[in-house]
Parts: structure tokens; C-alpha cells; sequence
């Protein structure tokens, strides 16, 4: 009989000890949380209604799934994670918009989103940093990167430079010799008085850049779209005899007044409305050009091909060489 008792006082024993534990917390229940230090006062509802998978909420349901944390002397449950992160994560479960200050970083909210399993937060983090690193990407470079980096790299490496967002970047008086610029966005630069002798230009966008005084020497500058820039008193004329190549380059309402372009390949160029008053032009290649309201007045074409050459309403005024001496009826 004994034995049967101890038996059974066994089996009470067992079954005690899987009896799962019950949290009984109202829903409408006040409660504070000590995190990092930090106390916050919410309610279960708060930590329940928005995320019932999340960490938080398994803590305080009543399904026994996760028994709360340790309290602290005034009665908050204690959770040793960062308060700094918590307070935007706490405000998203009371009212559904993540709102944080410029000076949090969102990486680390995304961090206690992730431990606490607010997946729905976590997933708009996510996007978020996304569409900011996109951002940064895109970001022009600064004249101190730019500089930066030519210091860092050895006179006998190429520098190259294509592709890159450089857009209103301050560019002026530096040397940017033999420096690959293919593609490269550099509208509304400012590269006036720079050295850009032997690079490439091709098809970099130039649009409203100023480059006044440059030296462009031998640049290699096919289809660059230079709209609207600001060229006036530029050296491109290369004492070796070899060519700047800018063929198919936009100058549509260009200022290249007063620049040395001898020899310079402008074969269907669109030059429409610019202004090449005073250019020197001997040699220059305009083949196809379109010079439709071009002022080239006082300008030297001497030997300069204008063979298909657009020279509708162009001002011709006060030329150095006539135009009958340049290669255009001959």
C-alpha cells in the first residue's frame, strides 16, 4: 500500500512540473519597461496589439509562451538592450509610423528591430537604408575627394575618373592631365582655368560647366554634350600638330569666344546659336557642322573645312580671312 502512495504521489509531482505557466496580464494593463536604463510606461495592448509574433508580446500574452524578465526595484521588467534604439521602436508599436531623429542611426534601430522581431519595422528599415545608400551613390564627389584622390594615386597610374558624378563640383584651377572623364557627369562644374590637356572627354556631360580659360590640349572629347557651356578663352590648339578631337560634340549655345581652336576637329558639331566670336580657327575641321546663328564674327577660318557645313543666318561679320579662303566652296 505504501508503495502505491509513493506512486501515486509521483505522478501529482510529474504533472505539476508540465503545467505550462500562465501570464495574466490584461490587455488594458499599465506596465513599465526598464530598458538600457531608460523606463518607459505602455501598456500590454501597446507591446501586443501591432507585433503578437514579436518578442515583446510573447513576453506578456497570456499563452505562457515566454515568461517576462527580471524587475527592478520600482517593479519595471528590465531588458538590457539600447534605449537610444528602443524609443522610435516603442512609438512604431503605440501608433504604426516610424518616426526617429536625424542624429539616430537607423542601422541600429534596425538592429533591436531584428532582436525584438517587430518584422514589419524591419522590413521598412530595410527599404529605407536602401534607398539612402541609392543616394549616396549617386552623390557628386566633393573638390576635396577629388583632390584626395590625386594626390593618393602614382604620376605613372591612370587616373580614371569615367562614370563619375562630379556635377556643380568647384574644379577650378587644378590639373586633371591625361584623366579619363568618359561618361562622367560634370554639368555646372566649375573647371575654369584648369589643365585638362590629353584627356578624355567622350561623351562626358558638360552642360553649363564653366571652363573658361582651360587648357584642352589634345582632348579627346567625341559626343560630349556641352550645351550652354562656357568655353571663352580656352587654349585646344596642340603645338605638336595633333588634333582635340571633338567631333559630334554639342556646343548648342556655347560661349567660345576669343579661343585658340586651330586645327580642332569639330566635324558635325552642333553649334547652333554659339558664340565663337574671335575664334581662332585656322585648320579647324567643321565638315557637317551646323553653325545655324553661330557669331563668328571676327573669327580666323583660314584653311578651315566648312564642307557641308550648316551656315544658315551665321553672323560672318569682320572675319580675319574670308570665307571664300577657308575650304568651304573648294
Amino acid at each position: 500500500m505504501e508503495s502505491d502512495g509513493t506512486a501515486e504521489n509521483a505522478s501529482n509531482v510529474i504533472a505539476v512540473r508540465e503545467a505550462p505557466i500562465v501570464n495574466t496580464f490584461p490587455s488594458n494593463k499599465w506596465i513599465k519597461l526598464n530598458v538600457g536604463g531608460q523606463i518607459y510606461t505602455t501598456t500590454i495592448d501597446t507591446l501586443v496589439g501591432r507585433e503578437p509574433d514579436s518578442m515583446l508580446a510573447r513576453m506578456f500574452l497570456q499563452d505562457g509562451g515566454m515568461m517576462p524578465s527580471e524587475r527592478d526595484e520600482q517593479g519595471a521588467y528590465l531588458i538590457d538592450r539600447s534605449a537610444r534604439y528602443f524609443e522610435p521602436i516603442i512609438n512604431y508599436l503605440r501608433h504604426g509610423e516610424f518616426v526617429c531623429e536625424s542624429h539616430i542611426s537607423l542601422k541600429g534601430v534596425l538592429e533591436e528591430a531584428r532582436f525584438f522581431g517587430i518584422y514589419s519595422l524591419v522590413s521598412h528599415l530595410e527599404e529605407k537604408l536602401s534607398e539612402q545608400e541609392q543616394l549616396l551613390d549617386d552623390r557628386p564627389l566633393t573638390r576635396m575627394e577629388v583632390i584626395k584622390a590625386i594626390i593618393q594615386t602614382s604620376a605613372i597610374t591612370e587616373l580614371r575618373f569615367q562614370g563619375i558624378n562630379l556635377s556643380g563640383a568647384d574644379l577650378r584651377k587644378l590639373d586633371f592631365r591625361n584623366i579619363n572623364f568618359k561618361y562622367a557627369n560634370m554639368s555646372r562644374c566649375n573647371l575654369s582655368h584648369t589643365n585638362l590637356n590629353y584627356c578624355c572627354l567622350e561623351r562626358a556631360d558638360l552642360q553649363y560647366a564653366n571652363l573658361e580659360c582651360a587648357q584642352l590640349v589634345s582632348v579627346r572629347g567625341l559626343c560630349a554634350n556641352m550645351e550652354g557651356a562656357n568655353l571663352r578663352g580656352c587654349n585646344f590648339e596642340d603645338p605638336t600638330g595633333v588634333r582635340t578631337n571633338l567631333e559630334g560634340v554639342n556646343l548648342k549655345g556655347a560661349c567660345l569666344e576669343s579661343s585658340n581652336m586651330a586645327g580642332v576637329n569639330l566635324r558635325v558639331a552642333n553649334l547652333k546659336n554659339a558664340n565663337m566670336k574671335n575664334c581662332n580657327l585656322r585648320a579647324a575641321v567643321l565638315a557637317g557642322a551646323d553653325l545655324e546663328r553661330c557669331n563668328l564674327s571676327g573669327s580666323d577660318l583660314q584653311e578651315a573645312n566648312l564642307r557641308g557645313a550648316n551656315l544658315k543666318d551665321a553672323e560672318l561679320a569682320l572675319m580675319v580671312t574670308p570665307l571664300h579662303m577657308s575650304q568651304a566652296i573648294r
